[in-house]
């Protein structure tokens, strides 16, 4: 449809940020005249001062909640239609102009840094400076490795020319791969990055064998570059590590977050303690699927078909907000007044962004959701995954200063995967028909599969890749695709055919240039599951503390926020019991078959 044909109560309501453009020009214009250039000279050099520091970091506050405000509306505003012309252009000039107003207070943290241990402390302890403990206990964490002024300004140089090798792998993945045409519902069609998922999934057993052999045939033409390029990432880490004295480049990445390195062993251990469980799915689906082998290329393929529940938008929200309800009517009304008051763009136009997402800003009135309903029981899950996402930014906005108000990517993917995991569970526990059962059932394995066991494979792919460069080990093609290789074999054992190309799939992981990103996927799922337990065995008391958690946005180290919802990633509890839940749903499905 064009965008003026869907009715007013299904978009977003952009209007409620800005009256409309001209509004929006108005307050950029303000915005740009007054903090353009900021004369920062009270500020710079001073901040042992403490009205100094306050003033300082008040009014970064001040520019950063106005300026959120335009970035939001004009990320809504392009999302709309992506071919705007106008909307493009707003969006593009309000990040540039973030970039240029900030760039003015980056003498902050290194001044902080360079104050004695005494006087930080003192700001700590001063309730004038409650927004700011966090941050500045952050500071104070971090004087152990921070080198001199003139050290850390070659490193700040430096970070333009090491930067570079994702952007270089993006390249190489997206303008260099030349993908070939292979066949797909009997026709030729151009392979794409896209449409090698949907093979794997929708695909006959001829095609998912041809997809993945040509696809994997384009990597191996670029796996000089593509290795060289992974290589010098990594000796890039091992080298911030070393001159800032970290022991390994995985404290430093957990440093950065404030997460104790006990839960990236805590997740290694537990991943490996449960493989026999992932091996004994991967039989199942062998069973289920009646194939004489199946290839590593049909893990993809759904164990049940056609059941969808093809619903209308409202009756899928309804049954969202009924699936929801363990949580209590307030987080119910919530949802209602989300529909009611324009938070969600509800379906596809002529120019839209595809996918869904919620995005917020602390002076918007409300988060916004963007979807792209379709009436399938896929897009039902998303209406909960979006809504999670939403409620976890109006709790943690409406309950904490803007300093504190946003949640790390660390716990960013928790509330959304709880409303997953309470919706599939009330809707098993409400469903009369065997095959939606197993299809629940089904999905379930396949996310936890995805999300636990598979990122826990990168997690594990990436820490020995890092720990062989910081012992001097060069890293080959063959030395990684060896490493890559046996890591399959292990994580999936022998009820699949481990293809020899599977062992050049590490090559096409965009994330694996964000080091130590990709374990936040298994902590975040693992998280959910233990709290979902927590809110349907003990009730009240546990939905109590979760929205303590949702209110808690980035007021601490997240294992301490999220402690307040009963789970304590530093201990095995948590760990042991998602791969509990794996076990015990594989066992449920085994019995409805």
């Amino acid at each position: 449809m064009e965008r003026k044909e869907i009715a007013e109560n299904k978009k977003w309501n952009t209007g409620a940020l800005f009256e409309n453009d001209a509004a929006w020009e108005k307050e950029y214009q303000a915005v740009e005249k007054e903090y353009g250039a900021i004369d920062v000279s009270a500020f710079d050099g001073k901040l042992a001062d403490k009205n100094t520091l306050l003033r300082c970091l008040s009014l970064c506050d001040e520019v950063e909640r106005r300026m959120e405000k335009l970035y939001i509306y004009a990320h809504l505003r392009h999302d709309e239609d992506v071919r705007d012309g106008d909307t493009t252009a707003a969006l593009a000039r309000i990040t540039s102009l973030f970039s240029k107003v900030f760039s003015q207070f980056a003498f902050i943290d290194p001044q902080l840094t360079a104050l004695e241990d005494a006087t930080l402390q003192s700001f700590i302890d001063d309730k004038d400076f409650s927004a700011y403990d966090y941050k500045l206990k952050k500071v104070a964490a971090s004087k152990a490795h921070v080198l001199s002024e003139k050290e850390e300004k070659l490193l700040a140089l430096s970070s333009d020319v090491f930067g570079g090798f994702q952007d270089v792998f993006m390249m190489l993945d997206n303008a260099n791969l030349n993908l070939p045409t292979a066949t797909f519902k009997g026709e030729e069609v151009q392979m794409s990055h896209g449409m090698y998922g949907v093979v794997l999934h929708t695909g006959t057993a001829e095609e998912r064998k041809e997809w993945f052999g040509k696809y994997y045939d384009s990597y191996i033409k670029l796996m000089d570059a593509i290795t060289q390029t992974y290589y010098n990432n990594v000796k890039k880490n091992v080298l911030y590590k070393t001159v800032r004295g970290y022991n390994s480049c995985l404290e430093m990445a957990l440093f950065d977050e404030d997460v104790t390195p006990i839960v990236y062993d805590n997740l290694i251990q537990s991943t490996h303690a449960a493989l026999p469980t992932m091996h004994d799915y991967i039989s199942t689906r062998q069973r289920v699927l009646a194939e004489k082998e199946q290839h590593i290329y049909d893990l993809y393929v759904p164990l049940v078909a056609d059941a969808d529940m093809e619903l209308p938008f409202d009756e899928a929200y309804d049954l969202v907000v009924k699936g929801l309800g363990v949580l209590g009517k307030e987080y119910q009304s919530l949802l209602e007044k989300a529909r009611k008051e324009g938070w969600i763009d509800v379906y596809e136009n002529e120019g839209k962004r595809n996918g869904a997402y919620s995005a917020g800003a602390y002076d918007a009135p409300h988060p916004y959701v963007l979807l792209n309903y379709q009436p399938t029981t896929n897009d039902i899950f998303t209406i909960a995954h979006e809504m999670g996402h939403a409620l976890h930014t109006y709790k943690s906005t409406s309950a904490q200063p803007h300093a504190k108000a946003s949640y790390t990517i660390f716990l960013a993917e928790i509330a959304s995967t709880v409303n997953e995991v309470l919706l599939l569970k009330y809707l098993y526990k409400e469903s009369k028909d065997k095959n939606l059962k197993k299809y629940l059932l089904n999905y379930y394995m396949d996310t936890i599969r995805a999300t636990l066991f598979r990122q826990t494979q990168f997690a594990e792919f990436e820490q020995k890749a890092h720990e062989a460069v910081e012992k001097g080990e060069p890293l080959t093609k063959d030395s990684l695709c060896q490493l890559y290789y046996g890591l399959n074999k292990q994580y999936y054992g022998d009820g699949v055919v481990h293809d020899d190309k599977i062992a050049y799939e590490w090559a096409r992981i965009p994330h694996f240039y964000n080091a130590f990103y990709v374990y936040k996927y298994a902590t975040g799922i693992i998280s959910a599951i233990s709290i979902v337990k927590r809110i349907l065995t003990e009730g009240e008391s546990a939905v109590k503390d979760y929205f303590d958690f949702l209110s808690a946005g980035g007021s601490a180290d997240p294992i301490s926020i999220l402690q307040k919802a009963g789970v304590d990633l530093t201990t095995e509890t948590p760990f042991k019991a998602a791969m509990q839940e794996f076990a015990d749903t594989l066992e449920e499905f085994k019995k409805l078959l």
